[in-house]
């Protein structure tokens, strides 16, 4: 007889490796951020990084599905979807990328989690979903944190800079509704190669205006972005193989850490005491909304019209 506990209902079910899996992606997506920081400051120009960045993944799915005989799997019947989602992820990218050139790696990196706070704003205008008393406190808790960052003790701090991070978290919080609608019809590697794909072709246009030659140095950090972005997404997307979104997303706030390593030792910046304030307010924020989004998604179906609004 087969046994009917969660084990068998999740047979790939590991929730330390998932937590492992998904720090590593938060050390590789840091150090990404840490490589293009440091491009920028070397005269690589932000376009040309952002195509590499897609490139590289796009060719490398590419070959590997090829190598597998799994091509098929990239076959889509929504075409003008992806296109949208490349769209706006490739702005959103253009904008993730670009705040850490305008800002310190530590308050660069804890704008980024304003993202959940986002996702709940949009999915109540974009969705209709109910917000109850749980998430919006954790939202109204996210933009004090946002406000003690951006207070008087803000004088380093660029206005630009604290707009683009602001503006790069919506982006990603669109893109993140954007996938979730995606999700009910296309695979996940189907969208992130075409994404992947779709944004290298639209960057390659920029390349005559941007592109530049450069030393073995400036192709090392452009390689090191490429390969490290990669990694962090399969390891990632490894870690939601393992284990839940809401259990493992507490390893991405480690990115904090890791961003505030190598603005000391590499730029030479250490987080103003205002960042010390508000950060720990976002990445509650934060924790809250995913503990909401995992209570609410193990509670069984109810009448919305009978049950109070306590999400």
């Amino acid at each position: 007889m087969q046994s009917s506990g969660p084990s068998a209902a999740r047979p790939h079910h590991r929730p330390f490796l998932a937590l492992g899996l998904r720090l590593l992606s938060a050390g590789m997506l840091a150090t990404m951020l840490m490589m293009v920081k440091l491009s920028g400051e070397h005269g690589v120009a932000l376009p040309e990084t952002m195509f590499w960045r897609q490139f590289v993944p796009a060719l490398t799915l590419l070959g590997w599905l090829a190598a597998r005989g799994e091509l098929h799997r990239v076959k889509t019947a929504r075409p003008r979807l992806h296109a949208q989602r490349a769209l706006i992820g490739t702005s959103a990218m253009f904008l993730t990328l670009g705040v850490v050139q305008l800002m310190p790696l530590a308050e660069a990196t804890v704008l980024s989690f304003t993202a959940p706070i986002f996702a709940v704003i949009l999915s109540v205008a974009l969705l209709g979903e109910k917000v109850g008393r749980w998430r919006l406190g954790a939202v109204l808790l996210g933009l004090a944190g946002v406000i003690a960052i951006a207070g008087p003790d803000s004088d380093n701090l660029s206005p630009l800079g604290l707009a683009v991070g602001l503006g790069a978290a919506f982006g990603v919080a669109l893109v993140s509704i954007q996938v979730r609608q995606m999700a009910r019809t296309e695979e996940p590697i189907c969208v992130v190669f075409w994404f992947s794909t779709a944004g290298a072709a639209m960057l390659s246009l920029l390349l005559p205006f941007y592109v530049s030659s450069h030393d073995a140095y400036e192709w090392a950090l452009i390689g090191g972005i490429g390969l490290t972005g990669l990694l962090g997404q399969l390891l990632l997307t490894a870690a939601l193989r393992y284990g839940n979104v809401s259990s493992v997303i507490v390893m991405d706030y480690s990115q904090i850490g890791w961003a505030t390593l190598w603005g000391w030792l590499i730029f030479g910046q250490l987080p103003p005491d205002a960042l010390w304030i508000g950060g720990p307010l976002i990445v509650a924020a934060g924790l809250i909304i995913a503990r909401r989004e995992q209570v609410l998604h193990r509670r069984p179906p109810i009448d919305p019209q009978s049950a109070p609004n306590a999400d």
